[in-house]
This record gives structure tokens, C-alpha cells and sequence, in this order.
């Protein structure tokens, strides 16, 4: 296991402190900051062009034909964080990586609006499960589905993610921050139980992590630290955090 400072873990997400209760905003760490612009404004990749003036979050919600732009905080609280979707061009590098492909199954904790699940269906050719907890959310997920290109298949599940029985053929997981470490630890005991009911190399991708994200995850024995995918480049800052953390259960 990669240490604290090998990860960058100290000086990684600049919280504030605690206010007068004693209690850190988001425990210390803002999950889902509002997006800054790209660092430009079109993209491409692997052969995927993306042009016309179109940003890169409206170019590919058109060529997935759905919609999934836009923060929803409505139903957040101090276990469920906000729903920002991950920007395309971080999806984009993810894709690039190699590590996803067809035969592969996603599971995408805190799916949202789907555009992860659509994304990497359309991109990858692997098959994606998104679980979600907001109902009103779901819908628009469902309302995706129908409208979404051929070859962007996804399945939706309305359900806590503390609560779901991963599949015994899930090799991937993905999370942006969508839930309290005290969630993260009841579905990574799932996703272990997964594992050990039926043995599989697992990678587990987590974007923009937070230091307690980072923090738990350095004691489960489980884990092995597999590599980063830096983001940094993408949006024209030096925010320490974006980046994809990926752990793998070997």
C-alpha cells in the first residue's frame, strides 16, 4: 500500500475548519465543487472528435443523446453529497487508460443521471450497472435510457448503496465522491464479500478523492494501491485532488 505522502494526502483538499459545532463542512472536504471551465473547450481522443463549437459536456451529451449537465443538491446531506456529473474529458482519459473494456461490468456508485454508465457503454463496449439513491434523480436516468444512442446501453437500480448485493461478475467500481465515508465503509464490506463469494481481480476507481476518502482507504488490508490518472491538466489549476485513484482487490 502506497503511503500518505506517496498518494499526496496531506495539503490535498485545503478545508476549512471546523465552525463553532465543531463540524467541517462536508467533514472537511468539499465532495463536488462547482466545475471549473476546461481547459479547452473541444476535445479528442482515441478517434473520437468533438467540434462545432459545441463545449465538450454539451458535445457529448449530444452525440450520447441524453442530459446529464447541471448540480443537483436538492436532496444532499451530511451522508449523500450533491450530484455533479464527472466531466467528460476525465471520463475521456479513464477510457483511455486501457483498464476498461468490452467484457468488462461497471458498477457506478451514485450514477445520477447516467452519464458515466452511458459514456463508458458507448466508449468501452463494457456493460454498466449505475445504483442511485434520489428517486427523482433515477427518473432522469430512466428518461436517458429511452432517448440514449444504440451503443449506449446502461442498467439503472433505485436502492442505497450500503444495501446492494454486488453482482458476482462486477470487476469494476467507480465513485466521485457520492456518499460519507461511513457509506464508502458498509459498500466496500459488499464489494470484499463480492470478491471473496466469487474471486476476481476488482479495480476500483475513485475521482477527485477526498483526504478522508483517501484515508480509509489506506487501512483496508484488502486493497492494493494500483495507480493514479492524473486530471490536473484538464482544467488548467493545480487542484491536487483531480486525479482517479484506483485500488485494486487482486
Amino acid at each position: 500500500m502506497a503511503s500518505a505522502k506517496e498518494l499526496g494526502l496531506a495539503n490535498a483538499c485545503g478545508a476549512e475548519p471546523a465552525d463553532a459545532s465543531g463540524v467541517p463542512d462536508h467533514r472537511g472536504c468539499p465532495p463536488r465543487p462547482r466545475r471549473r471551465t476546461l481547459a479547452q473547450p473541444g476535445g479528442q481522443k482515441d478517434g473520437y472528435v468533438l467540434t462545432g463549437g459545441l463545449n465538450l459536456e454539451t458535445a457529448w451529451d449530444k452525440r450520447l443523446q441524453i442530459r446529464t449537465t447541471g448540480r443537483d443538491d436538492s436532496h444532499a446531506d451530511q451522508y449523500h453529497h450533491p450530484y455533479e456529473p464527472t466531466p467528460y474529458s476525465v471520463l475521456e482519459r479513464l477510457a483511455g487508460s486501457g483498464l476498461i473494456g468490452k467484457g468488462d461490468v461497471v458498477l457506478d456508485y451514485g450514477s445520477g443521471k447516467g452519464r458515466v454508465d452511458f459514456f463508458l457503454s458507448y466508449r468501452t463496449k463494457a456493460s454498466t450497472i449505475g445504483i442511485e439513491y434520489d428517486e427523482q434523480i433515477f427518473h432522469s436516468a430512466l428518461e436517458n435510457q429511452t432517448t440514449a444512442a444504440p451503443k449506449a446501453k446502461a442498467e439503472f437500480v433505485l436502492t442505497k448503496a450500503e444495501e446492494y448485493a454486488v453482482p458476482s461478475d462486477v470487476n469494476r467500481c467507480y465513485f466521485f465522491n457520492p456518499f460519507s465515508v461511513e457509506i464508502l465503509r458498509k459498500v466496500m464490506a459488499r464489494i470484499i464479500a463480492s470478491y471473496y463469494e466469487n474471486p476476481r481481480e476488482i479495480f476500483l476507481f475513485f475521482y477527485y478523492p477526498s483526504d478522508e476518502y483517501i484515508s480509509y482507504l489506506m487501512t483496508v488490508d484488502a486493497l492494493d494501491f494500483y495507480d493514479e490518472i492524473p486530471c490536473q491538466d484538464l482544467f488548467g489549476g493545480n487542484d491536487k485532488r483531480e486525479r482517479i485513484l484506483i485500488f485494486t482487490l487482486p
